[in-house]
């Protein structure tokens, strides 16, 4: 299937980015359609006017920030030419699974809703969370986590506690 129809159905986003359910997607797609109505109507104005230069660049700029856009494609036009896969890449929750600290898409949402996942210092549980790219790198486990070298889980709490009884010579309980 080409890559510009394989995303008809939003559908299947929920699928390939572990969205919960298709408002996800909507709520996407009406970010997309805003800035893309705003810069339809900045290229509409004549390209010295001062609103399309001011408006227009804090636009591109904003968009370079969060990924989403390149720089070298810095111009309007290249903004009509955005899809919803260049938003739902920039979520928490595919970042960390690309990152490869969770197994599937799946299992990075499930360790963002039960803050295990850190972006620079503060703990983020919002899978929807937009990383910027220059937080990209500093997406990490969060320092009370299990996983991040924390207070060990409940299971292994309860093995390491059954690992010292039996480890320590037993005694006989009398009645």
């Amino acid at each position: 299937m080409p890559v510009c129809c394989k995303y008809k159905n939003a559908f299947l986003f929920t699928g390939d980015f572990g969205l919960r359910n298709k408002r996800e997607v909507w709520r996407v797609k009406y970010t997309l359609a805003k800035i893309r109505k705003a810069a339809r109507e900045l290229l509409t104005l004549d390209e010295k006017d001062t609103r399309r230069l001011f408006e227009g660049n804090a636009l591109l700029r904003r968009l370079v920030r969060i990924g989403v856009l390149d720089e070298s494609r810095m111009k309007l036009d290249y903004v009509l030419g955005l899809r919803v896969e260049h938003f739902l890449e920039r979520r928490l929750q595919t970042q960390v699974f690309k990152q490869g600290l969770a197994k599937s898409i799946h299992h990075a949402r499930v360790l963002i809703r039960q803050r295990h996942i850190r972006v620079r210092k503060q703990v983020v549980n919002v899978p929807s969370f937009v990383v910027r790219l220059d937080s990209e790198k500093h997406i990490d486990f969060s320092l009370k986590s299990p996983f991040g070298g924390g207070r060990p889980g409940r299971v292994r709490r309860k093995n390491m506690r059954k690992a010292q009884n039996t480890g320590a010579p037993e005694e006989e309980e009398e009645d």
